[in-house]
């Protein structure tokens, strides 16, 4: 295999007024201040928006690209707390639903350390509310890409809105980017992911997971190939990209090459004391995403999202820990990085 994967003209539609749309949750996360202490130890905590998909589209935000969000949030201290954040980072919120009543917007408490204990709150969750009348084609066709979240498509009315803004998404001809997202708490079914994952993927530009979330969606892997028969099946659907993460040994990139052969890259993680490991597989999303978006070559976007990454398990929570584009690139080129374009 070689690392020529043939891409489809990401620069496509950049006169819509919207780069990335994420969809899913949002929320209100704690972190402990003090680095390496458990929750019996710990005495004060700080306040931050948290949630994969908000993470991604605040990541991209302040990398400096047009981000909106579809999702729900509560009336009430959490929800107006997490709308007031986003909209100060520049996230357009026009795909945001207010609700009242028994829902609520979910809550995170998350001890520093690199090993850390999270304790999510997930009850009535505003996000899971999410249904097919509150999604907009016509934001959607303003969208040069959509970001999924996997745990929007754990239980109805988020799966079947979830569905249809995807289904909407790609016949405006907007990018339909997929992270698997699997939180097992949050399905009711064991047998239900590897279904609705693969359903999911059908409508996919972009695949994005773990080694094990690979596993939970079904597909047949080969540990010793890196997933290469994953990545094969799900090339052999719409999907043109698929990044299997795995940790610490950095992620694998497949796709195919202008043969129609399997090809991929690898980059491997930018190596860093990370004071906890949340907000990484975000900000990796958000690097990415801004790269390709932005006529980065694929590898360079790829490495960008791995630098995010690496910046953001320095910080002491996922959002804030965000980092903009200039820093960002100092970061690789102090690690030695050359980007394609560099003389």
């Amino acid at each position: 295999m070689t690392d020529s994967i043939h891409l489809s003209d990401w620069q496509a539609n950049r006169d819509r007024p919207i780069d990335v749309v994420c969809l899913g949750r949002a929320g209100v996360d704690f972190y402990g201040n003090t680095d390496g202490a458990d929750f019996n130890a710990e005495s004060s905590f700080k306040k931050c928006v948290g949630g994969s998909p908000a993470n991604v589209a605040i990541g991209l935000a302040e990398l400096g690209a047009k981000a909106g969000f579809i999702s729900c949030l509560t009336d009430d201290a959490q929800g107006r707390y997490v709308r007031h954040y986003m909209e100060n980072k520049g996230v357009n919120l026009d795909g945001v639903t207010t609700l009242t009543g028994e829902y609520r917007t979910s809550l995170a408490v998350a001890e520093l350390r690199p090993e850390p204990e999270v304790v999510i709150y997930r009850n009535n969750a505003a996000d899971l509310a999410l249904c097919v009348e509150h999604i907009d084609s016509s934001y959607l066709s303003n969208a040069r890409c959509l970001f999924v979240s996997g745990t929007a498509l754990s239980s109805s009315p988020s799966r079947e809105a979830t569905f249809c803004a995807m289904q909407m998404a790609q016949l405006s001809g907007t990018l339909v980017v997929l992270d698997l997202d699997y939180r097992p708490y949050s399905w009711a079914f064991p047998e239900d992911p590897p279904h609705f994952y693969r359903l999911a993927a059908s409508f996919c530009d972009v695949v994005i997971g773990n080694r094990e979330e690979f596993e939970v969606m079904g597909i047949p892997h080969d540990v010793e190939g890196s997933h290469v028969s994953a990545a094969s099946e799900l090339l052999s659907g719409s999907a043109e990209l698929v990044i299997v993460k795995g940790g610490a040994e950095g992620c694998d990139v497949f796709g195919l090459d202008s043969d129609n052969n399997l090809a991929s890259l690898s980059q491997p993680i930018f190596k860093v004391e990370a004071r906890k490991p949340y907000g990484a597989g975000d900000a990796f999303a958000a690097g990415l995403l801004f790269g390709l978006l932005n006529q980065y070559c694929l590898q360079d976007a790829v490495a960008m999202g791995a630098a995010n990454a690496a910046i953001n398990v320095t910080g002491d929570t996922c959002a804030d820990a965000m980092s903009s584009l200039a820093p960002l690139q100092a970061f690789m080129r102090s690690r030695d990085y050359h980007f394609a374009d560099d003389k």
